[in-house]
């Protein structure tokens, strides 16, 4: 049986056609990553601040994407996600809002792969 399932399988490719179908000139897709910017605010300021932490957690989002409400292993894995995601940026702002005199980008990736 599992002969006939290889050949099946076999006989189903086609002959001078790579199973994969992949343009070799495509590059690779990126990691996920938003970049949140924050020039546009005054980090000295409290209410400049919350702005910035709306912002993190939106590309938080992005980044860590979502699943059904019905996939609880995916759940977990969007929230895990997130959690170490938002801690990682939350690092970086804070070191901006220590830092308010200097513009710095945050950049927001997936510690999952």
């Amino acid at each position: 049986m599992k002969t006939l399932l290889i050949l099946a399988m076999l006989a189903a490719t086609v002959p001078g056609q790579p199973a994969l179908a992949q343009d070799v000139a495509t590059p690779a897709p990126a990691a996920n990553v938003v970049i949140v910017t924050h020039s546009d605010l005054d980090l000295r300021n409290q209410r400049d601040a919350r702005t910035l932490d709306r912002r993190i957690w939106r590309a938080v989002v992005d980044v860590c994407g979502a699943t059904s409400d019905f996939d609880l292993k995916g759940k977990n894995a969007i929230r895990e996600c997130r959690r170490d995601t938002r801690a990682i940026a939350a690092a970086q702002a804070d070191l901006a809002i220590a830092d308010a005199t200097r513009e710095r980008a945050i950049q927001v990736s997936s510690v999952q792969k």
